[in-house]
């Protein structure tokens, strides 16, 4: 061969003829050969029965995985495909063959079923509230009869509809009964919690963290009471002491007064009399003017001390000398007696604004521990108060929630 000829139509041609055995007998055998072939084996006829996932349809339940779903599915399968259930799917359609016994019938169904995910045909798709990662998942079953192959394909299907709502139902049975019970210990925990604020609060009454401010304005009130008292009190001191200084005076001069007609000295002046009138009646007769009148006065120094002596066994010591006092001394007792009283009542006052003071101190001192002791117990009240707000809430979706529901389409072709 000349190197780089340029071949022509009639060089391709040649290059044909001279091959044409070695392309027509592959050709012409291969398609026969397979014919032939295919007489040798039987035909399989596989039904598919597409099964949707529409999820749960609640807004704020979690959507379910890829995971879940198939788990769930594979869960399902095992108990379709058992013996119990396969059983009476057999006797049903009149599956059993002679010579086959029961246990090999059930091999072969269960070798002819086959269950797979349906993969999503946009990844990327936002999904809706309640849509799973899983669109749906297909049960085949492949036979050699198609007829047979769509009955068992929807039978298997239609069981494995009615094993999961079976299983919703159990799980949601079992869901509510337990959140009941968590329901009933959240709430005696928020008891629990609500007895011992409301212990503390009767404890502590006056000094909670809201009494705060109160406390703190009382207690500058009373301080400010109590040092408004003060100078009253040693007002009212000064008064009594200047009184009692004039009281002192004015008796002093009124015992002065007072002092010539004690007992004493009028019994001097009686006896004094009583010599004089013996003097007189030992110079003149009865009848004379100077014996009359010494009579009389005797007379009346004697009822001055009879007064005087009767006046003492009543009232005696202070309370002769009171009842015998003038107007003026007996206004200063009384006003003495009221200085007294006042100064009693405001050391009684100042005693309890005191008192009260202590009281309210201490409740400012406290403040901050109970104020901290307050705030857990808040807390701790407030957690236990929410927790039993969610198990309540949860309660009420797990009653009203819907089932996840399951729709199945058949379509069915051979192969």
């Amino acid at each position: 061969m000349i190197p780089n000829q340029e071949l022509t139509i009639d060089d391709y041609l040649s290059i044909l003829r001279r091959r044409m055995r070695v392309i027509l007998i592959p050709a012409l055998i291969a398609p026969a050969l397979g014919f032939a072939i295919s007489y040798l084996f039987s035909a399989k006829y596989t039904s598919t029965s597409t099964v949707s996932v529409d999820g749960q349809k609640m807004n704020d339940i979690k959507p379910v995985g890829t995971e879940d779903v198939m788990q769930r599915v594979t869960t399902l399968q095992q108990e379709v495909l058992s013996s119990k259930q396969l059983q009476p799917l057999v006797e049903r359609l009149n599956l059993a063959k002679a010579g086959t016994s029961l246990d090999d019938m059930l091999d072969e169904i269960r070798k002819g079923v086959d269950i797979a995910p349906v993969e999503s045909t946009s990844p990327g798709a936002r999904r809706k509230p309640g849509q799973s990662d899983v669109p749906g998942f297909q049960v085949k079953y492949t036979t050699s009869q198609p007829h047979v192959a769509q009955q068992v394909c929807n039978e298997i299907t239609s069981m494995l509809l009615e094993e999961n709502l079976k299983s919703r139902q159990q799980d949601a049975q079992d869901n509510t009964e337990f959140l009941g019970q968590q329901v009933e210990e959240a709430k005696r925990n928020l008891d629990e919690q609500d007895g011992k604020l409301a212990a503390f609060q009767r404890q502590y009454v006056g000094q909670l963290p809201s009494d705060s401010d109160n406390n703190l304005k009382i207690l500058m009130g009373l301080k400010s009471q109590l040092d408004a008292s003060t100078p009253t009190l040693n007002r009212a001191q000064q008064d009594k002491a200047f009184a009692e200084s004039i009281l002192a005076e004015h008796l002093a001069a009124w015992k002065t007064s007072q002092s010539s007609t004690s007992p004493q000295a009028l019994e001097q002046e009686l006896s004094s009399l009583k010599s004089q009138l013996r003097q007189l009646q030992a110079r003149y007769t009865d009848d004379h003017p100077d014996v009359v009148k010494t009579k009389a006065d005797i007379a009346e120094l004697r009822k001055q001390l009879a007064l005087v002596n009767s006046a003492k066994l009543e009232e005696p010591g202070d309370k002769l000398s009171s009842a015998t006092e003038p107007p003026e001394i007996r206004a200063l007792r009384v006003q003495i007696h009221q200085y007294e009283d006042a100064i009693s009542q405001t050391t009684r006052e100042q005693k309890h604004l005191q008192e009260q003071i202590k009281l309210y101190q201490g409740r400012v001192a406290l403040s901050p521990a109970v104020e901290e002791q307050y705030k857990q117990l808040t807390r701790d009240y407030d957690t236990a108060q929410k927790f039993y707000n969610d198990l309540l809430a949860d309660e009420r979706r797990a009653n009203v929630r819907r089932r996840s529901k399951f729709s199945a389409r058949v379509s069915n072709f051979t192969s």
